[in-house]
């Protein structure tokens, strides 16, 4: 009953005729971002970021805004994935494998809207998740001390290569350069500055906002540059819907594989590092197995291998903001950026923010629900406005993005030599790209560096130095194990779940010829 109250007094503060609004806007642009391929929720929300904060937006409206994105590019990556055959982003690879097929028989707008409904259940019951499995998961967090919390730092550090990953040591360069630049700037304890070279305007450290708009969206632009990008994802006129409204008994058959695609997508999102990729994939994986053993349907176009890896690409969005709220640890690259416009607007996550911010955490996930609602009506009637998209050349969007990631960012800070860095951010974000080492370990090293420091020297202070304190309880112990786990299965998994993942892939383009 409890629950119930908090809910409703989050639709309160969600229900405002601002809040709602924003809700509305941040559904529309991210269903926009997402549709186009390349882009996908991180840096959708991270273009974004300097918007939201240049308005004056408060906590709980600047997140409902940015959150509303998060869900509308998951929705929206299924666009180009089913009319073009191109993934909006790597969790909507596998919808390609059916939704192409399906486009390519004249059922195009059935697809569409079929993912739609499958997304918004897993969306919604991946909210539901959340609404339940966050608050319990804070009380377990209440028993942590600081040696607990470094651990559980370094089990984000360690998992976040993801299951599909295949180096391992690219992330952890990239997690050790994120920590090195979150040491720029004063000491926490003594004071004296760290690694600034004289340099006053680095004497605060350098602000979160202006890496990740620098690697995320500045670097997109550059990479165009390189490319010389100029045309459009569709060639030609707009690709053709045809109906749109699938008949109740597609619905109904696809209702058993939605089922399993969120359940699958949802527990893949709990788990630190995971992401949707892994759930789209298991969800799609488990589905054939299920119904379809012989290869007979899928990958030429079965309902079922449309709406088992959108339900669970959407679940593990929704479950990734669990331990995003409930212990300031991001589930995916996308809560990641949302945890910096959590600490940017002075929230922490974790144990406390359920109770020091319960309008903010309360309204926002109240907010979720609504954006759900929002999408699924949205994305049915609005389906062949959101294809148009596919036709905005890139040589128009890419100098927008530009446009927004310099306005903002100097509206923000009113400094030049922030701009400066965010150039060069920006250009670090490229070269990292040309070299395939992820950005969000960077990006989750400067956000969680100067936390990791202080608990660690919070816990060396408590043992008089003894560094067995780091394994001196069972909980820190457990997530030791579990932080090994992470670190070690991908380089055994991982070169096999992205063979197979690549292989249906290739076999379903195999078949489409």
């Amino acid at each position: 009953m409890e629950i119930l109250s908090l809910l409703a007094d989050g639709f309160a503060v969600a229900l405002t005729p601002q809040n709602l609004f924003l809700a509305v806007v941040g559904c529309f642009l991210g269903t926009l971002m997402g549709a186009l391929p390349g882009l996908g929720p991180a840096n959708g929300v991270a273009i974004l970021i300097p918007i939201a904060f240049s308005l004056g937006l408060g906590p709980t409206p600047s997140l409902i805004l940015l959150t509303s994105v998060y869900y509308g590019a998951m929705y929206g990556g299924r666009i180009s994935s089913i009319l073009l055959n191109i993934p909006g982003d790597e969790p909507a690879m596998m919808t390609c494998l059916d939704g192409y097929p399906m486009a390519q028989q004249g059922k195009a707008g059935e697809a569409l809207s079929l993912s739609g409904v499958a997304s918004f259940v897993g969306a919604f019951v991946a909210t539901c998740g959340l609404v339940l499995l966050a608050p319990q998961l804070v009380k377990i967090a209440l028993l942590f001390g600081p040696a607990e919390y470094f651990v559980l730092f370094t089990v984000a550090f360690a998992t976040l290569g993801g299951i599909s990953s295949t180096n391992q040591a690219k992330s952890a360069f990239a997690a050790a350069l994120g920590l090195g630049i979150a040491m720029i700037g004063s000491d926490s304890q003594t004071g004296s500055q760290r690694f600034t070279f004289g340099q006053i305007h680095l004497y605060d450290g350098i602000d979160f906002l202006i890496a990740i708009v620098g690697l995320f969206a500045l670097s997109e632009v550059f990479i165009f540059l390189e490319h010389h990008r100029g045309g459009s994802a569709a060639s030609g006129n707009a690709p053709k819907v045809g109906r749109i409204m699938p008949d109740f008994a597609m619905i109904k058959r696809c209702i058993p594989s939605m089922a399993r695609g969120t359940g699958l997508g949802f527990f893949a999102g709990v788990l630190p590092g995971a992401g949707a990729s892994l759930g789209s994939f298991l969800a799609y994986s488990l589905e054939k197995q299920t119904v379809d053993r012989e290869g007979k349907t899928f990958g030429k176009g079965d309902p079922r291998g449309v709406a088992a890896p959108e339900a669970g690409n959407n679940a593990a969005s929704g479950g990734a903001l669990v331990p995003m709220l409930a212990l300031g640890v991001p589930g995916s690259g996308t809560t990641a950026v949302l945890l910096a416009v959590l600490l940017q607007l002075n929230i922490t996550p974790g144990p406390l923010l359920f109770t020091k911010n319960p309008d903010v955490v309360w309204g926002l996930i109240a907010a979720l629900f609504l954006a759900n609602f929002i999408l699924l009506a949205m994305n049915i009637p609005l389906v062949g406005i959101f294809t148009r998209v596919l036709m905005v050349p890139t040589r128009i969007l890419m100098p927008v993005v530009a446009m927004i990631s310099f306005v903002g960012i100097y509206s923000i800070t009113g400094s030049t030599f922030d701009v400066m860095l965010m150039v060069g951010f920006g250009f670090a974000g490229w070269l990292l790209r040309k070299l395939d080492v992820p950005l969000v370990p960077i990006i989750l090293g400067i956000l969680l560096g100067n936390q990791m420091e202080v608990n660690l020297r919070r816990a060396m202070t408590i043992s008089d130095g003894d560094w067995l304190t780091l394994v001196g309880s069972p909980l820190a112990i457990i997530l030791w194990i579990i932080a090994i786990t992470g670190f070690v299965l991908p380089m055994l998994m991982g070169r096999r779940v992205k063979r197979q993942m690549e292989a249906a892939r290739n076999e379903e383009e195999f078949v489409g010829d």
